[in-house]
């Protein structure tokens, strides 16, 4: 809650309701940081929470003492907590998600081949190819780059799509992803003003494939402190893989550290990213990868 740029995003759950015969629906929702694309000194990390439902008050709680850039999906809860408060701007600045946006696009295109559609997936893959091009840099040369390159791009698509949506039918699909791309514009668009930000939330989706593998394995979560439990353990497991740790590995570490007597004390030093400074020896993995021990 430290960083100035969060990743967030949610996925649901089944957990058990007993009594019912039946399952609820829970969530886990993710708080992420990596500051890997532009050189950032903080190191990944990823926090997980878990709530039996989807009110706006989850991510308001969790996020209370935030103050910064928030990389999100246009989930409703997310806007209220960026949305300007009697005429004051938020802590919170939202930075909405190219690849949701672009996806309106592609099914636009796959369902009738629109040649509208087909040229705004142009337009963003032109504006994903500079972010390559950058990829890795700090954010003074991100920011100048996006500044030269992306930012005439962003005007020009902008007018083209207000010009486009004056003369097309509302009810095709080009029509509903140009309206929701002009409707959240300028979060869109915001990734451009500061070389820290990304141009997607993918990190966060990505965060969540695991859960959605387990998901098909474990079936439902036991009871809702069941799932505050997961959430832990998700924290622990994603955190070990952003800092190129091996789970297991990790995990059986710190269980031995705690078995030996470690101290509380100095519990700061079982965290991913202590332990991936603290442990440099290399082991190879089964699958022929090298992660720190």
């Amino acid at each position: 809650m430290g960083a100035g740029v969060i990743h967030t995003d949610d996925t649901p759950v089944r957990v058990l309701a007993p009594g019912t015969g039946r399952t609820a629906t829970g969530r886990l929702w993710v708080y992420l940081v990596d500051e890997t694309p532009w050189c950032g000194a903080r190191p990944p990390a990823a926090w997980y929470r878990y709530s039996p439902d989807r009110k706006g008050e989850r991510p308001r709680e969790d996020l209370a003492d935030f103050s910064g850039y928030l990389q999100a999906d246009a989930y409703a809860g997310y806007q209220s907590l960026t949305a300007d408060k009697a005429g004051e701007p938020s802590k919170i600045q939202h930075v909405a998600c190219m690849a949701h946006a672009r996806r309106h696009f592609y099914d636009a295109f796959e369902e009738t081949k629109s040649p509208i559609a087909e040229e705004a997936l142009r337009r963003i893959q032109e504006l994903y190819a500079i972010e390559s091009s950058i990829m890795g840099k700090p954010p003074d040369i991100r920011l100048a780059v996006r500044q030269a390159q992306a930012a005439p791009m962003l005007a020009e698509m902008k007018v083209w799509m207000d010009d486009t949506i004056r003369r097309i039918s509302q009810k095709v699909g080009a029509a509903k992803a140009i309206n929701y791309a002009l409707e959240r514009w300028d979060a869109l668009a915001r990734y451009a003003t500061d070389g820290r930000l990304a141009i997607d939330n993918n990190p966060a989706e990505r965060s969540l494939r695991g859960i959605a593998v387990s998901r098909k394995n474990f079936l439902f979560l036991g009871s809702d402190e069941g799932g505050h439990r997961a959430a832990i353990i998700y924290t622990l497991v994603q955190s070990a893989k952003m800092n190129d740790l091996n789970p297991h590995a990790y995990l059986a570490g710190i269980l031995d550290a705690m078995v030996r007597g470690h101290s509380s004390q100095r519990i700061a030093e079982l965290t991913p990213w202590a332990w991936a400074r603290a442990h440099r020896t290399e082991i190879k993995s089964s699958y022929g990868v090298n992660f720190a021990a």
